[in-house]
C-alpha cells in the first residue's frame, strides 16, 4: 500500500487512458551510445508524459525519442525516461516518459486530438452510412468537443 502511495504522490498530471501506435527509440549514454528501438502502443497519456510497453528496458533519466504516425506524417517527441517497471509473467516493461520541453507535450496533445477526430469520423461514417472526410469529421469535434477536451486535459 504505501508503495502505491508513493507512486501516486510522484505524479503531477492525471493520466488518460489512450491507445496508439508509436515507434521508439532509447538511446544510451556513454561512449559508445547505444540506441535500442522498437514498436509499441501507448497505455495512456498526460500532459507530462506517457506510459506504453517496451520489449527493452531503460534506465532512469535516459533520453527517448518517441515517433508518434498519424496517416502519411510521423511526428518526432523527445522525453526523459522516468520509470521503468519489468512487467510479471512477461518479457515486457512498462516505460513511463515525461516531455523535455512544453512544445513536445502540445505536439502529443494535438496527435491526440487527431486520433479522437479520426476516431469520431469513423464513427460519424457508420451512423450516416456514408464516408465523411477528416476535414468535415475535424469541424464537427471542435464544434462539440473542444471546449470539453480543453477542460479535461489542460
Amino acid at each position: 500500500m504505501a508503495k502505491k502511495i508513493r507512486e501516486t504522490e510522484r505524479r503531477h498530471f492525471i493520466r488518460h487512458p489512450m491507445c496508439f501506435p508509436l515507434k521508439y527509440k532509447i538511446i544510451k549514454k556513454g561512449p559508445a551510445k547505444k540506441i535500442k528501438e522498437g514498436r509499441s502502443t501507448t497505455i495512456n497519456i498526460g500532459r507530462g508524459g506517457l506510459l506504453f510497453s517496451a520489449k527493452h528496458s531503460a534506465e532512469s533519466n535516459s533520453v527517448i525519442i518517441v515517433q508518434i504516425p498519424f496517416e502519411d506524417k510521423m511526428f518526432n517527441v523527445k522525453a526523459k525516461v522516468v520509470h521503468c517497471t519489468k512487467l510479471p509473467d512477461s518479457k515486457l516493461y512498462n516505460i513511463g516518459v515525461c516531455f523535455l520541453r512544453f512544445n513536445e507535450a502540445f505536439k502529443v496533445k494535438l496527435i491526440e486530438q487527431m486520433y479522437l477526430i479520426s476516431e469520431y469520423r469513423d464513427l460519424r461514417s457508420l451512423q450516416l452510412g456514408r464516408e465523411i472526410s477528416l476535414q468535415e469529421a475535424s469541424k464537427e469535434w471542435i464544434k462539440r468537443y473542444s471546449k470539453r477536451f480543453q477542460r479535461l486535459y489542460w
